[in-house]
C-alpha cells in the first residue's frame, strides 16, 4: 500500500527516483496521468487497468464522460522503471502540474499523487483546517470495520 509522503528531486532529464519502499509495488509497471487537483497520478498497472475498465463502461455519448476519457487517458503514459528505480516523466505532464525540480510523492493507498511543493503547501493548509474538516467529512461514513 502507498502511504506517507516523500520528497524527491528530478534530474536534468526529468527522471524521478521512486523510493525503494514503493518500488516493489510498481514491479508490474507504472502509468502516469493528469490528476484532478493540478497534480499527477502514478498508478501501478493493476490500478490503471481498473480505472480503464471502469471508464470503458461509461457512456461515450455523455459529454462529461468524454472529458474524463480525455483527461485520464489522453494524458496517460506508460513509464519504464530503470535499473536505478527511476522513471522519466513527460514534460507536458510536469508543465501541467507545475513541477520543476522538486516534487512530493503522496501515498493514496492504491496509487501515488505527485505534487509541486508550492501546490502541496496549499493542500496542506486546507487539510490542516480542523473546523472545516469536521464539516467537510461529516456526511461520509468513515469506519474501521
Amino acid at each position: 500500500m502507498f502511504i506517507g509522503h516523500h520528497t524527491s528531486t528530478l534530474d536534468a532529464k526529468n527522471r524521478l527516483a521512486i523510493p525503494v519502499h514503493y518500488q516493489w509495488l510498481l514491479d508490474k509497471g507504472v502509468y502516469i496521468t493528469q490528476g484532478f487537483d493540478r497534480n499527477l497520478l502514478l498508478l501501478p498497472s493493476d490500478a490503471f487497468n481498473e480505472i480503464l475498465h471502469r471508464v470503458k463502461q461509461m457512456n461515450m455519448a455523455d459529454p462529461t464522460a468524454r472529458l474524463l476519457f480525455r483527461m485520464l487517458l489522453g494524458s496517460a503514459a506508460k513509464l519504464d522503471i530503470d535499473k536505478n528505480g527511476g522513471v522519466q516523466l513527460p514534460n507536458e505532464l510536469l508543465d501541467f502540474a507545475g513541477i520543476d525540480k522538486s516534487a512530493l510523492l503522496i501515498g493514496q493507498g492504491d496509487f501515488l499523487e505527485l505534487w509541486a511543493p508550492k501546490l502541496w503547501k496549499e493542500q496542506e493548509i486546507s487539510l490542516n483546517n480542523v473546523e472545516a474538516n469536521a464539516n467537510r467529512f461529516a456526511t461520509l461514513t468513515i469506519c474501521t470495520g
